[in-house]
Formats: C-alpha cells, structure tokens, sequence
C-alpha cells in the first residue's frame, strides 16, 4: 500500500499541477514532462475554463492521458492475468484502469495548491528511463520517481514511485489478491463501482478498491 504521506495519485496530481522549480541539463524525455505540466497549469489557471468545469476535466483528462502510456500500466498491474484475458477483455479494462486515474486526478482539481517540483536527475537505460522529482511542499520534500518507456519513438510513463513505493506495485497487489479470492469479474466490478462512486464524488480514494 502506498504510504500515507500523502495518497499517491494525490502526490501525482501535485506534480502535474506543480510549478516548476529546479531543472538539470535534461533531455527531451524530461522536457516532454515538462511540456504536460506546463499545459496542465495553463488549463487549471485558465479563467474561462473554470466557469465551465466539464470542459476543464475533460482538456485535463487529454493533457494527461498523452504522457500516460496505459496500456503498460495495465499490463503490469494484472501482470500473469493479463495473458488469461481475451482481446475484449483487456480492451475493457484498458478503458475501466484509464477512468480509475483519469477521475482521480480530476476529483482533486479543487484542492491544487501551489508546489514546487524539482527535477533531481535522469537515467536512460535503452528503451526505459527514469526522472528522479522532488515536490517541496511547506511540510517536507516528497521523492517521486517517473518510469517511462520508449514506443516507436515517444516516451511515456507506465509507472510512478513514489518515496520508494511503486504505484502499479500497489495495484498489481490488490488485483492479483481479489482474482485469486473471488475472480476477475469481481475486480471488474469492484472497479466499475468505485470509478462510479469517484464520479459522483462519494469517494476520493483511488489506490484501494
């Protein structure tokens, strides 16, 4: 389970709605983040787009979804599952795993506060790199550690460590758990119902089904 430091997809909201602090000599992988970032304060300090919130969410939702590589995401997450899973299966739970992040991000929109993200280092191994964050915030710094991989040319990310936890980790856990105790339907449903209850704002905890 991430750590409650802060929830995780709330420190991940955070860095995408950071102001920018500290940069090294990136490359274009991190000036790539940099970019999402940058259009990210742009739409939530956008005037027009706060009087029309529907439209705000749904610019925030493709902002975020191309830095966001899912399809690695829900790979990962259900892990040996995902070879049992027919093509219709993973396409809807590509779609159902894409909501999850999606609505959290935009169920904290009215809590942005003003961040500071500090761009500690990078590391290119092949087809996978690693930028190392820090998010100064007024009660401590918070390490947060973007993985991305390279498909036909463009960068993505598919997982998010945050100070030392793997997020698609905490995920791959709880899947596994609920289809080995009851079945995939039931993660299915589990996580229909809690992108449902996300939606209508009846909850806010988006790691833990």
């Amino acid at each position: 389970m991430i750590r409650k430091i802060l929830p995780g997809c709330a420190i991940l909201f955070f860095f995408l709605f950071s102001l920018t602090g500290n940069v090294f000599a990136a490359t274009e992988i991190t000036s790539d983040l940099k970019k999402t970032i940058d259009k990210v304060i742009e739409i939530v300090s956008n005037p027009e787009l706060k009087k029309d919130p529907s439209l705000r969410r749904e610019k925030l939702r493709e902002t975020i979804g191309v830095r966001f590589n899912y399809h690695q995401m829900v790979m990962r997450s259900l892990a040996k599952n995902y070879k049992d899973r027919s093509d219709k299966e993973r396409e809807e739970f590509t779609t159902l795993f894409k909501k999850l992040l999606e609505n959290s991000y935009a169920s904290k929109i009215e809590n942005y506060q003003d961040e500071t993200i500090n761009y500690v280092n990078e590391q290119v191994k092949g087809n996978y790199a690693l930028v190392k964050t820090q998010i100064v915030r007024k009660d401590g710094t918070i390490d947060v550690d973007y993985k991305l991989i390279n498909e036909d040319g463009k960068w993505t990310v598919y997982d998010f460590v945050i100070e030392e936890v793997s997020l698609i980790r905490n995920y791959r856990s709880q899947f596994s758990k609920i289809i080995k105790t009851e079945s995939y339907a039931a993660l299915v449903s589990k996580l229909s119902k809690k992108i449902k209850d996300l939606e209508s704002n009846q909850d806010k905890d988006s790691e833990n089904l």
